[in-house]
């Protein structure tokens, strides 16, 4: 593990990662600090950096699950698509096991 610095929303953080992830946890960062930023301009004054955080969170959560999933057919998947199947699935099968 390597110490890598990262800088989002004007603060510094300290993260530890695998030297092989670096790079995708410097571009996670700054798309984070990206989202962050635009979101805290289109904010009223005053707006806590943790409200901030938290609808970059939603945000980001929102585009991964609406994201297709690569070698899915005719790209009509996302892959929120596929957890709801599985979550389904899950509930189909817990509702014939015996308890």
């Amino acid at each position: 593990m390597e110490r890598l610095d990262v800088t989002i929303l004007g603060r510094e953080y300290t993260l530890a990662c695998d030297a092989t992830e670096r790079e995708s946890v410097i571009a996670a960062a700054q798309h984070l600090d990206r989202t962050m930023q635009r979101l805290r301009n289109g904010s009223k004054p005053g707006t806590s950096t943790e409200r901030i955080a938290i609808m970059a969170a939603l945000q980001l959560s929102a585009e991964l699950l609406s994201t297709p999933v690569a070698g899915s057919q005719n790209g009509e998947f996302a892959l929120g698509d596929y957890k709801r199947k599985i979550e389904d699935m899950q509930r189909a099968i817990d509702g014939v096991l015996p308890r």
